[in-house]
Formats: structure tokens, sequence, C-alpha cells
């Protein structure tokens, strides 16, 4: 199934009664809570909340549930909570691990430790970010935006293939790929659109549709701006995901796309053995229900 909206995610998760345990890091983070609750209410979570118990236990009480329903563990510390998290996944007593209120180093510092076994040999954790693209009723995938700084040509490839990874749990079982700079074609002063035309010609790529790059914004997603300039191909119009040249064009494009347009988003780690939830604190409680979601649709192989 193709799914074109957070909505339509939920409908399938609650139809197929897919129910998964969440390990929540430092949970006294009143939006991830509220997330969580969500997700509970739904009957698609059931939840281990690691933290300051008597915190959290105020924080249900406001939510009007019963904390006696909730496993906490007692911890105050944010670099052993997130080591619990991930140790609970590892030992089989949660499905996935959740940052709350606490330092994303902590929660990546737990992540990548070799003896949990989250990243495999030679993979790359990246993040992306899946948004509702409601003017054309389809979701979008903007990919990396959160955790790689400046990646070279070898790590956009890894990034690229991560992403395509979590298009076909999202239904796209060919996407169409957009590696963005500011222009379409090479200029060697600019160097993202170096790095662009070599992450599309690689061509070891598992699970793609088509592939273009370097392109501007514009005619990855309006396929009258690619006429005008007189540039046709699969991708122009019609680009599920868009590669981002850096860490900075990926944080300001995808924060504009939440606080000036507004779209639904949420923030997915990937390029893991196990679906993990990291958000952003700015992210709402609803974004962070959505992390979920997708979360869920991770775990499913």
């Amino acid at each position: 199934m193709k799914f074109t909206s957070f909505n339509e995610i939920e409908s399938y998760i609650l139809n197929n009664q897919l129910v998964k345990t969440v390990a929540l890091a430092c949970a006294q983070d009143e939006l991830a809570l509220q997330a969580v609750v969500a997700a509970k209410r739904k009957g698609v979570l059931n939840a281990i909340l690691i933290g300051d118990c008597e915190k959290l236990e105020a924080l249900l009480n406001q939510m009007g549930e019963d904390s006696t329903d909730y496993q906490c563990i007692e911890c105050l510390d944010e670099q052993e909570a997130g080591r619990l998290a991930v140790q609970m996944v590892v030992e089989g007593k949660a499905d996935i691990p959740m940052k709350g209120l606490m330092m994303t180093a902590s929660f990546m510092k737990a992540i990548l430790n070799k003896e949990a076994g989250f990243i495999k040999e030679g993979a790359l954790l990246s993040q992306a970010t899946v948004l509702e693209f409601t003017e054309e009723n389809r979701l979008l995938i903007i990919s990396d935006c959160a955790v790689n700084i400046t990646p070279n040509v070898e790590q956009k490839i890894k990034i690229t293939q991560n992403a395509v990874n979590l298009a076909h749990h999202l239904g796209i079982n060919e996407p169409n790929v957009a590696v963005l700079s500011a222009l379409e074609k090479v200029n060697p002063k600019m160097p993202s659109s170096v790095d662009a035309q070599a992450v599309a010609d690689y061509a070891g790529y598992s699970g793609i549709g088509a592939i273009a790059g370097p392109l501007a914004l514009d005619i990855t997603i309006s396929r009258e701006a690619a006429e005008h300039k007189g540039i046709y191909n699969q991708v122009c119009g019609n680009a599920d995901i868009l590669i981002m040249p850096e860490i900075t064009a990926g944080n300001i494009f995808t924060k504009s796309l939440t606080f000036f347009a507004h779209l639904k988003s949420c923030g997915s780690l990937i390029g893991t053995t196990h679906p993990v939830i990291m958000t952003s604190r700015t992210d709402t409680a609803e974004d962070k229900y959505f992390s979920i979601l997708v979360a869920i649709l991770n775990s499913m192989n």
C-alpha cells in the first residue's frame, strides 16, 4: 500500500492490529509523553518510561492517565537512560527506543554503541523528515536534516539508500530521487553540484526508480518550472526524495516547511537495525506521534 498521509498510516496500523513497545528515555518530556499517551490510547503502543518517576506520575495524572498503567524505571542520568532504552530493545523487552528530554548527543551515544548492534558494519546513521505534501496528496522524504553535517559523496550515497529504504516502508516501491544543489549544471565552484552529479551517477542503488542531480528545488517540485528551464526527466515534478547538500540547508528547509507552511511532518532516524524515534525538541506532540507511527511501520519486515 502506498501511503499518502499520516492518517492512512494510522489506519493501516490500527486495521492490522500492530502493537509495539516503546522505551522512552528521559520520559519527563511533556510533548514526547503526550505523543506516547496518544499512541497508547489508540491501542498501537505499550510504553516503558525511563526517567524521573515522581515527575512522570504527576504529568500522567495531568493528562488524565492512570500512572499504574505504565511501567516506570527510575533513572535521573540521561546517558544511562539512553543506554537502558537501547538495552531493553536488544534484550527484546521493547521494540523501539525513543528520545525524550535529553541531549541528542547522549541518545546518539547509546544508539552508536557497537555492543548494542544498532548499526551494521559499513552502514551510516542518517535522518529523514517525512512530510505530507498536501498540495499533491502524497508523502515526501527529505534527508539528511539533522545528523550528518557535511557528508561526502560516499556518505550521501548511503544517505540516499537509507531514504530509499524508508520510502519502501511508506509503500513507495520505486522512489524518484532528486539530489539538490542551487542549479542544474555542475559548477566546480559549487561543491554541492559536483557531489550531486556523483551521487546521481552511482549505479549501485537498490530499489530505486529514477535519480537525477544536480537539481534546483523548484524543478524537483514543479514540472512546469522544469519545462520552462528546458529540463525533462522522470524526477522533475515527481520527486519522492530530496537529498540535501548538507545539514544547514536541510535543517532550514524542513523547519521553514513546519513553521511557515505548517505542513505535517515527522523525523525518522534511519540506517539502523531497529527502528529509532529521535525527534527535535521543538517538534509538536502531533509530530512526535507521527514519528511513532512511522517507526512502527519501519519495524515491519
